[in-house]
């Protein structure tokens, strides 16, 4: 067997029904290339090896696993890729989809990550800590929606999917958790500079209860920031106020 190990963040899904509905949520996805992230114990890398005609790979940190996977399912040797998803090079040339049950303690910097490949990322279904998984599906005006509310929206159809509770996983977590999908809208708002775009709205955001005119200052001419939507918040513009406001920063 293997142990767990929480320096990684690792709670390994142990019920069958839950894995089951996570890969039956690519069913809204095409796709021939398949990267799971973090297949841990296997919970659902079995029933994704199974999906016919697709190129499948895992990547994996942690190689005691490794070694159990490749003793347990001998179908996944060589589609392995040793090392963290945050410091791999893109595992596919084209097109590809994106699961896992992502170790909670790094899964917004793999949505930054995803964002990152976004040009070649059609789609995700992935497992997170519920605040994070309604974080990323938030809508203007809820206080969960943020920085990653925002980027994600800009470039992804966002769902969310459904809750898991606590006791689906070894050991439970202290959280519940949240499955979500995200189908990539192939940059619906034209968004040419995407760093400029990334650095506007985490600064709309690094002082939220503000106005927009004091976080933005920096960014636009004193008589645009007169203007009556920098009176509001961060949490209240839309993901297009944003792409219209990118488009006249200086």
């Amino acid at each position: 067997m293997y142990t767990l190990k929480k320096s990684l963040g690792q709670h390994f899904l142990k019920d069958e029904s839950v894995s089951k509905e996570i890969v039956a949520s690519l069913e809204a996805l095409s796709f021939s290339q398949l990267l799971e992230v973090g297949p841990g114990g296997g919970a659902i890398t079995k029933y994704l090896l199974a999906l016919p005609e697709i190129f499948f790979k895992a990547v994996e940190l942690d190689e005691e696993k490794i070694a159990f996977l490749e003793k347990t399912y001998p179908e996944i040797r060589g589609k392995i890729v040793t090392g963290s998803i945050l410091e791999i090079e893109k595992p596919f040339e084209g097109p590809f989809v994106v699961i896992g049950n992502f170790p909670y303690n790094i899964s917004s910097q793999i949505m930054f990550k995803i964002l990152e490949w976004k040009d070649d990322v059609q789609g995700m279904v992935g497992m997170f800590q519920k605040e994070v998984a309604q974080r990323i599906a938030a809508s203007p005006g809820n206080k969960d929606y943020g920085i990653l509310s925002v980027l994600v929206q800009a470039y992804f159809e966002v769902s969310y999917l459904f809750d898991v509770n606590e006791s689906c996983f070894t050991p439970p977590p202290k959280v519940k958790s949240g499955v979500i999908r995200i189908v990539n809208a192939n940059n619906p708002w034209q968004i040419k500079n995407q760093k400029k775009f990334f650095s506007l709205v985490k600064a709309a955001f690094g002082q939220r209860r503000k106005q927009l005119r004091n976080p933005l200052k920096p960014y636009f001419p004193a008589e645009v920031l007169q203007e009556a939507i920098f009176t509001k918040r961060a949490e209240d513009l839309s993901v297009e106020d944003y792409v219209q406001l990118l488009n006249r920063m200086i």
